[in-house]
């Protein structure tokens, strides 16, 4: 460690280069990230007079032993450095983003024909990104109005040069452009997957625009079914362009940022204007040391921002001045292939924007000093899609097991969690028709059919809104090892629906199987992924094992009742509607027997000694 006079002195011989800095504390400990456009100019700041610098470079400065510096190339490599290595190392004066993981973004996969995902986070795999959401219902909301308003697929089927024989279900109820099939050309499916884009940007104009030209080629080609689709799809997207408020005279697009802080919390307010129109908002949850100020929170938070952020704007609006705000507009302009501007607004309009973010940052921060801590149960699901490798976020994850005793009254249940948390209201029983013979891998195979064919049967049918089973999983969780996971797969092609994830979960060891993967996922006993497997695999055992309870004691209370002369279905009814169970009849004294109308004592007697035997 450097003494404090050598520490001032290692910070005066830097160079007027871009880079990374590092203060240092006692044993090494990372205390704080930061970026500058000139090293030495950035890091002397640090060594002025107290009364100068703010409470948290104050304290800084006192725990500080040791300065570290990182050179890089330009002042956006530096932006990036900083960003990923306070992701890394969590530094104690750092302002952060809360729960990163569980912001969720909409990918445009790069293939042929692509699909529109849920995923945690970009790659570099040359799809588009829009995001990140820091709602999942506005998410999820306009990921089901794409899909209602655009046929695109959402199987995952290698499409290329193969063609398959015929569509599924989704291209009949227009749900789906047949590119399987061969019946939409790359061209044709590319301007309907360009209009979904512009739909996730907010500019709600252009895909009014986009599928008017569309609706003119359909209509001159004698499509006149499409053409309708069309025409239907445009009057939605005027209806939700009218609700949009008009923020600016001018079509112009902008962000405006804003942070409100109190003591150890924080939070971060984003309004996004797109052709003049407010079209959302964003809202992030800070963790910062008690002593950063708005203005410092506000610096580290466009940086943690605009580096998730896919979207970028020719404006940036802020409340105030901000340190290297160079660096990040250079980052930005880079992002975006053009020039950005951040700063503070001059017009009135702009200036009102502004107000209303700041406005809106005080407000979820007062909101969430009442609220608390976020709920566990997302951090698990994004925990859980992670440790699996999943492609998309297992938001909804349905549960299957069998449960029958030598192949009698064989049952399967349903569970499913939604967003780490049971929706009982969606639980669902089968009675397997499979009997006779203890075949458990047939037994699942017929649950999942008989689930998955309702769910496309309800979808078809345009007369139902909601049925039981329309709402399809993005991940099923089979209870046994890789022989059930085989039954799940050749299930989920057989009714050409292989794009939904899944997995099984053993029992013994609480191995994982998932598709693709020779060998099993063993994650740590603490992990809340596992956890929440855990939960969801008992969840469904135990409601498996309820309904073959249910159905074992209606069998053998009916074989009982049937071997007692006098009780023919009328008495039969009238003893379960008073009793409610073989149990309930046990329990019964001869006087309660009696009490039962039109029950005669000698029939009466010989019930009572037939369930005491």
């Amino acid at each position: 460690m450097v003494a404090k006079m050598e520490f001032a002195e290692k910070a005066r011989g830097l160079p007027k280069s871009p880079g990374v800095y590092l203060f240092r504390g006692r044993g090494g400990t990372i205390l704080y990230v930061g970026k500058a456009s000139s090293l030495r100019d950035r890091v002397r700041s640090y060594f002025q007079s107290p009364r100068h610098q703010s409470a948290k470079v104050r304290f800084l400065m006192r725990e500080a032993r040791d300065l570290e510096t990182i050179l890089t190339g330009t002042e956006e490599d530096a932006l990036v450095l900083e960003d990923a290595l306070v992701k890394k190392h969590h530094p104690r004066f750092n302002v952060r983003l809360r729960d990163d993981k569980r912001y969720p973004y909409l990918k445009i996969t790069a293939e042929p024909f692509p699909r529109v995902l849920v995923v945690r986070r970009p790659a570099s795999d040359g799809a588009r990104y829009f995001g990140p959401f820091t709602s999942s219902r506005a998410m999820r909301r306009a990921l089901k109005l794409a899909h209602k308003l655009f046929p695109i697929r959402t199987c995952n089927l290698p499409l290329g040069e193969k063609r398959y024989e015929r569509p599924c279900l989704l291209y009949h109820i227009g749900r789906c452009s047949g590119p399987c099939a061969g019946l939409v050309t790359e061209e044709e499916y590319r301007r309907t997957v360009e209009a979904a884009a512009l739909l996730f940007e907010g500019r709600v104009e252009r895909v009014v625009e986009e599928l008017a030209l569309e609706m003119v080629r359909a209509a001159a080609e004698e499509r006149f079914e499409h053409a309708a689709r069309l025409r239907d799809s445009i009057r939605a997207l005027e209806r939700i362009r009218e609700r949009q408020a008009v923020a600016l005279p001018d079509p112009v697009d902008l962000d405006a940022v804003a942070v409100a802080v109190n003591e150890e919390r924080g939070h971060g307010t984003v309004l996004i204007v797109r052709a003049g129109r407010l079209i959302g908002r964003e809202g992030f949850a800070l963790s910062l040391p008690g002593s950063a100020s708005a203005e410092e929170a506000l610096e580290e938070f466009l940086d943690q921002y605009y580096t998730r952020a896919t979207a970028i704007p020719p404006e940036v609006l802020v409340p105030v001045p901000v340190a290297e705000s160079g660096a990040l507009a250079a980052y930005l302009a880079q992002r975006r292939g053009g020039r950005v501007r951040v700063g503070v607004p001059r017009s009135p309009e702009r200036r009102a924007i502004l107000e209303m973010a700041e406005r809106n940052a005080a407000l979820a921060l007062k909101q969430a000093e009442k609220v608390g801590a976020l709920p566990v149960e997302e951090e698990a699901v994004d925990e859980l899609g992670e440790a699996l490798g999943l492609a998309a976020r297992p938001w909804r994850i349905e549960a299957f097991d069998i449960s029958n005793l030598h192949g009698q009254e064989a049952t399967g249940s349903m569970v499913v969690f939604v967003g780490g948390r049971p929706r009982r209201d969606a639980y669902r029983k089968f009675r397997v028709r499979i009997s006779g013979k203890l075949d458990d891998y047939a037994m699942m195979g017929e649950v999942l059919r008989r689930r998955l064919r309702h769910g496309l049967a309800e979808i078809a049918d345009p007369s139902i809104s909601h049925g039981k089973f329309s709402d399809l999983p993005d991940l099923i969780l089979v209870d046994g090892g890789k022989g059930q996971l085989g039954v799940a797969e050749r299930v989920l092609a057989e009714v050409d629906l292989a794009g939904i994830e899944v997995a099984a979960l053993a029992k013994r060891e609480e191995l994982i199987f998932v598709p693709d993967r020779p060998d099993p996922i063993r994650l740590p006993t603490d992990s809340s992924a596992l956890n929440l497997l855990r939960r969801i695999r008992d969840e469904a055992h135990r409601f498996a094992i309820t309904y073959h309870r249910a159905l074992r004691e209606k069998r053998t209370l009916g074989s009982l009742l049937d071997s007692v002369p006098g009780v023919g279905p009328k008495r039969r009814a009238a003893l379960l509607a008073r009793f409610g169970s073989l149990d309930g009849l046990r329990r019964a004294s001869l006087e309660e027997l009696l009490s039962v109308p039109g029950l005669p004592r000698a029939t009466a007697e010989l019930l009572y000694k037939a369930l005491h035997v």
